[in-house]
C-alpha cells in the first residue's frame, strides 16, 4: 500500500513539471484564523496565522485596517502562534502597529528594566504576590492608549496576565461613588525612600533635584522636600476620562491600587510608599476601596501565557494585572500612542494652594509623612 501510494503520487505530479510557475500573491489568500480563547471570553480576541512561518511584523503592515477595526472593536488582541523570539521581533510589531512613538518610562511606580529602546521588563515585584488589576500611568498627563506585553518564556506554574474589561467595571460600580470622584477627582500622595518603593532618583531617570523640580511644574504635581533630600508629592487627577475614539467614561485610575488598605500588612498609613485620597485631601473609606476592586474582579479574565504570545491592550478600555508565579518568567512591555490629559493649572505650593483653597491646615498634616 505504501509504494502504491508512492507511485500515485509520482504519477499525479509528473503532468505538472512543465506548468510554468506563477507568484501568489498572500494577500488574495486567507491567513490567518480569528475568535475566542473560550466560549465563555469575550476577551481577548485571538489572532492565529494558518500559514507556518507567517512574519507578525509584515502581516500587520499589510493588513493595518484590519488591525486597527479589530483593535477598536474588541479593545484586546492576542497574537498568538507567530513564533515571536526575540524583544527586536517584539519591538518591529510594535512599531508596525502603533500610530504614535513608543513612550519612555518616567514617573515610575514599579522597578523596570529597559532591554531594547522603550521595550522594558515587566514589573519587577515578588513572584509570590499577585499584581491589582489596574491601568498603566493613570496618575500622570500623558498616558499611553496601547500597553504590549510579549510572553517569551512561560512560567512552570502561574505568572498569568489578567485582564478586565474597565467599561463594564465602570458600570459595576455604585453611581453615588463614580459622582463623588468626578466632582472632587482623586489625589495621590507618594513618599520616595529606599525601602519598599522606588527612590526619586529611580522614578524621575535624574539625580538632579532641580530636574525633578521642573519635571513636577511641567506636570501638575505638587513637591515637597522633607529633610533636604526625601521626596513627597501630590498629584490630583480626573477618575473618569472618556475614550478619544468613542466617547465612552471610563473607570481610569489607580485609586483603589495605590490605597494603603492595599499595603496595610506592611506598612501603617504613615510610611506607605503610596496613599490615595478624593481630590479635596479627605479620605477614601475602606468600603469605597473595596467595592471598586470587587467590580474589576468580576470583570476579571485570565488565560495562560504561550511563548511568542503578544498581548495588545486599550490602557483606557482594559485592566491588567499579574498572578503570582513560580519559576522563571519573561514577560516584556512596551507602551505607545501617548495621550494628554486636560492640562490643570499651574500646581502650588503647598503652602499656596492650601491658602488658595482653603484646606484646614490640620487635614495637611494628616497626609503621610
Amino acid at each position: 500500500m505504501k509504494e502504491k501510494n508512492t507511485q500515485l503520487g509520482i504519477s499525479k505530479f509528473s503532468s505538472l513539471r512543465n506548468v510554468q510557475r506563477r507568484a501568489v500573491n498572500l494577500s488574495s489568500v486567507k491567513l490567518i484564523q480569528t475568535g475566542f480563547i473560550s466560549s465563555q471570553q469575550t476577551i481577548p480576541f485571538v489572532i492565529q496565522p494558518l500559514i507556518d512561518g507567517l512574519d507578525i511584523t509584515e502581516w500587520t503592515q499589510n493588513n493595518q485596517g484590519l488591525v486597527k477595526t479589530l483593535f477598536l472593536q474588541h479593545r484586546a488582541l492576542l497574537f498568538r502562534g507567530f513564533k515571536v523570539k526575540t524583544t527586536q521581533q517584539f519591538q518591529d510589531f510594535v512599531k508596525a502597529s502603533s500610530d504614535g512613538e513608543l513612550l519612555t518610562y518616567v514617573d515610575r511606580s514599579s522597578p523596570r528594566t529597559a532591554v531594547a529602546g522603550q521595550i522594558y521588563t515587566s514589573t519587577v515585584y515578588p513572584a509570590e504576590y499577585p499584581i491589582l488589576l489596574h491601568h498603566e500611568l493613570t496618575y500622570t498627563i500623558k498616558y499611553p492608549l496601547k500597553l504590549y506585553f510579549c510572553s517569551l518564556k512561560v512560567a512552570p506554574y502561574g505568572g498569568e496576565t489578567p485582564i478586565a474589561d474597565a467599561r463594564k467595571a465602570y458600570q459595576r460600580i455604585d453611581e453615588k461613588v463614580r459622582n463623588e470622584f468626578i466632582e472632587k477627582k482623586w489625589m495621590l500622595v507618594r513618599n520616595y525612600n529606599d525601602g519598599f518603593g522606588l527612590p526619586w532618583q529611580e522614578v524621575f531617570q535624574t539625580d538632579d533635584k532641580a530636574k525633578v523640580e521642573a519635571y513636577c511644574r511641567e506636570n501638575s504635581i505638587d513637591f515637597s522636600w522633607k529633610g533636604g533630600s526625601r521626596l513627597q508629592t501630590r498629584q490630583i487627577r480626573e477618575a473618569v476620562h472618556y475614550h478619544p475614539q468613542t466617547g465612552e467614561p471610563m473607570w481610569f485610575n489607580h485609586v483603589a491600587f495605590f490605597h494603603h488598605t492595599n499595603l496595610l500588612s506592611e506598612f501603617d498609613e504613615h510610611t506607605v510608599p503610596y496613599n490615595t485620597y478624593y481630590g479635596d485631601g479627605s479620605a477614601i473609606a475602606p468600603d469605597v476601596i473595596q467595592h471598586i476592586n470587587q467590580a474589576y474582579q468580576q470583570e476579571k479574565v485570565t488565560f495562560p501565557w504561550q511563548e511568542g504570545d503578544i498581548l495588545m491592550l486599550d490602557n483606557m478600555s482594559i485592566a491588567h494585572g499579574r498572578e503570582s508565579y513560580k519559576g522563571e518568567r519573561q514577560v516584556f512591555l512596551a507602551m505607545s500612542e501617548p495621550l494628554a490629559e486636560r492640562t490643570q493649572e499651574e500646581p502650588l505650593r503647598w503652602t499656596e494652594r492650601s491658602c488658595k483653597e482653603g484646606f484646614p491646615p490640620g487635614k495637611l498634616r494628616s497626609f503621610p509623612a
